[in-house]
């Protein structure tokens, strides 16, 4: 396997086990000082990462995939606050394991959703 495939592949596990729920196979893909960047708030550490992921139990729709190098985009859904929202991911790999994460989309169907509950 191309280091470029393992790269996705590896971003692609981590989804496949936050999606089945499988916290510890998803953490043994993502460095101890993984960074997370999104437009409702930054995380450093993938503890801290990780105890969001198990309270919002997100699941991802994988719409398309993109590899070059260590770097892996992914455009996808997500349900968030009852609201289904386009992303894009940008996962940055370090040592074969993610090490940063920047998403975005446009959060105003979920803070308006969270605005009415």
């Amino acid at each position: 396997m191309t280091p470029v495939n393992q790269a996705k592949e590896v971003v692609l596990s981590c989804v496949k086990a936050i999606n089945e729920e499988n916290f510890d196979l998803a953490r043994s893909l993502v460095n101890d000082s993984m960074t997370f960047d999104g437009v409702l708030g930054s995380r450093r550490g993938a503890e801290a990462y990780f105890q969001d992921m198990k309270k919002m139990r997100l699941k991802y729709t994988i719409k398309k995939a993109f590899a070059e190098g260590d770097d892996v985009c992914l455009l996808y859904e997500l349900t968030m606050a009852g609201q289904t929202v386009f992303c894009c991911g940008w996962y940055h790999l370090e040592n074969g394991k993610i090490s940063s994460l920047k998403v975005i989309f446009d959060p105003r169907p979920v803070l308006e959703a969270s605005a009415k509950s």
